[in-house]
């Protein structure tokens, strides 16, 4: 019941606020943040208590969830953030209606069915109504056509991706693992087992938005604020990273899949970390780093390291939050997101100053706080790997933390710099939206709260156990190794922020989104206009040809098969009319000739019978 409870409340609740229109508006942030605070309570009770349902689907497929240790921590997680984006959008005029708490909370219940599901049957399902919230959150504001064409973009991509977890399915069933739970996937045929993982893998790296799937992680930050803080920090990008952790004994079974999942994971890492440098939008340095810091947890699912995937989940769930929730505020306040416009807002707003502050230095690894160890905790999984090429990773990956330092002190350099005339609104042509001029009054503590487990959190590996204090865990020359090269890079891209180079290809994401429309979406489209012609020139024509084929044949039996087949017919009713007169002949009422005639009538019988007597 716990378990049913967890999801079925801000399902339920979500469904109605959304569905009931304005008349909920008033009180839509109020319950949004009760309904929340509920299932936060009911995550803890979850995640002490370990609940575990079942359900028959289908014919031999259960709908199963259950509490454990690692779905425990996600449950803890996406409850928190949750609560904490709700109370900061209910700061924003704009986002304090039904429909949008609504969405925010059926996207929440469908993000922790997914976390709690024992098998891809209720997988799927949770991932298609995640997957469906998501894209009415990013285009939210349907006037904007910018965040309506994102929301196309982040659907189209994910949902294309999406289809190798159909494609997993099947190719479970085909293998004979008839109940798709995630603990017998592994036993299913050598054949259809390689391209059960596949399906897996593909769908995992276009949901975290890594290479080359990573594009639409831009077009995405066109959505609210607090919807980059829940969707793209801490739950759906992160469910790709979650699923590899969840089925990683799926990925050993296959030799090909570890290597290849680390590799994409460590190149993302590096690869989106330079396009985060070179971006001047602070939404779009955040959302590039998002991709970036995914790579770490994509590397550890790689290498096999479940407890540092989590840890590094975790900690980036919380620094990435209270980014984004930060970049909002000041959205709201000055109008402005571009690094530009926002000279001085850290010494105007010196709360969100503060706290961006320690998400953006945790966000660069400086010890001690927290992505700072969990960093370590995933390069030093990948240098304990037993696989070759893991030394090539860890640099790889070490330089990604080298970068990820210079696009946060980047970001820290244009929020605090000064600035003359810091009180006045920052320039027309960088002003995006009407400036409030003010923070609203609930936006403080959530920043404060996810401040605390940015910087906290580092030390779980310490009190923890199981997940929460991963093995091996990083030496102490790896963690001053990695301070080491933080720190310098931070105090580099500091000094050099104004003079980092911005290539234009980095600026717009290694023009990924071209290269999809080039590969991808341009032949999809030439095939369709080629099919389109071939029915409307063959097939349609074709059609065309039997219909006049069927009318002139129809004609031509109209005007000289009917009027034999009439000849017929008349033939046939004359025959029957002169057979009828002939039989009224004898029919004359007189008894004497009706003797004669059955006299007749046996002397012909009697003669054929002699006659065949005689012939016999």
């Amino acid at each position: 019941m716990l378990l049913w409870l967890l999801i079925a409340v801000p399902l339920l609740a979500g469904a109605l606020l959304a569905l009931w229109g304005r008349r909920v508006d008033p009180l839509a942030p109020a319950l949004g943040v009760g309904v929340s605070v509920v299932v936060l309570g009911l995550a803890v009770a979850a995640a002490f208590i370990g609940p575990v349902t079942d359900t028959a689907l289908f014919a031999g497929i259960r709908a199963g969830f259950a509490v454990d240790g690692l779905s425990a921590v996600l449950v803890l997680t996406v409850a928190g953030v949750l609560l904490a984006v709700l109370v900061s959008a209910a700061g924003e005029q704009g986002l304090r209606t039904g429909r949008f708490t609504g969405l925010m909370l059926v996207f929440a219940a469908a993000m922790l069915a997914t976390v709690t599901a024992t098998g891809l049957a209720p997988l799927l399902m949770a991932w298609e109504v995640m997957g469906a919230a998501s894209w009415a959150l990013i285009g939210y504001h349907v006037c904007d056509p910018d965040a309506v064409r994102g929301a196309h973009t982040a659907f189209l991509t994910t949902r294309t991706a999406d289809l190798g977890l159909y494609l997993a399915a099947g190719a479970a069933l085909a293998g004979g693992v008839g109940s798709l739970s995630f603990e017998e996937l592994p036993t299913a045929g050598a054949g259809w087992r390689e391209l059960l993982v596949a399906g897996v893998v593909v769908t995992a790296l276009g949901k975290s938005a890594q290479l080359p799937f990573s594009f639409w992680l831009s077009g995405a930050m066109r959505g609210p604020s607090p919807v980059s803080a829940l969707l793209h920090s801490a739950t759906m990008v992160a469910a790709g990273a979650y699923l590899l952790v969840r089925l990683n004994p799926l990925l050993g079974s296959v030799g090909w899949a570890g290597p290849l999942v680390a590799w994409v994971g460590a190149g993302t890492a590096l690869g989106m970390g330079l396009v985060a440098i070179a971006q001047r939008d602070l939404k779009q340095l955040l959302a590039a780093s998002t991709c970036a810091q995914i790579g770490f947890m994509i590397l550890a699912a790689g290498v096999g390291s479940t407890g540092a995937a989590v840890l590094q989940l975790v900690a980036h769930a919380a620094t990435k939050s209270l980014l984004f929730l930060a970049a909002g505020a000041w959205l709201s306040a000055l109008g402005t997101k571009q690094l530009g416009g926002l000279a001085g807002s850290a010494r105007r707003f010196p709360l969100v100053g503060a706290v961006f502050t320690v998400g953006a230095l945790s966000l660069a690894g400086l010890p001690p706080l927290s992505l700072w160890v969990a960093k370590d905790t995933v390069l030093a999984a990948t240098l304990a790997a037993p696989a070759p090429g893991v030394v090539a990773l860890y640099v790889v990956g070490l330089a990604a933390a080298a970068v990820a330092a210079v696009y946060s002190a980047k970001a820290l350099w244009f929020v605090w710099r000064p600035a003359a005339g810091v009180a006045q609104p920052p320039a027309a042509a960088e002003v995006e939206q009407p400036p409030a001029g003010r923070l609203s009054a609930v936006t403080g503590p959530p920043l404060v709260v996810l401040a605390i487990g940015a910087a906290a959190l580092g030390i779980l590996p310490l009190l923890g156990h199981g997940l929460l204090r991963p093995e091996p865990g990083p030496r102490w020359w790896e963690l001053v190794v990695s301070a080491a090269v933080a720190g310098a890079a931070t105090a580099w891209g500091w000094r050099a922020a104004t003079r980092l180079p911005e290539p234009g290809l980095l600026h717009r994401w290694w023009d990924l989104e071209q290269a999809a429309r080039l590969l991808l979406v341009r032949p999809v489209h030439r095939l369709a206009h080629g099919l389109a012609r071939f029915d409307d020139h063959v097939l349609d024509r074709g059609v065309d040809a039997a219909a006049r084929a069927t009318v002139t044949l129809a004609r031509q039996l109209d005007r000289r098969g009917e009027p034999a087949v009439d000849g017929v017919v008349r033939g046939v009713v004359d025959g029957a009319r002169a057979l009828g007169r002939w039989a009224q002949r004898p029919q004359t009422g007189q008894l004497h000739q009706y003797y004669a005639q059955a006299s007749v009538g046996f002397a012909v019988l009697a003669v054929l019978a002699v006659v065949v007597l005689v012939v016999s």
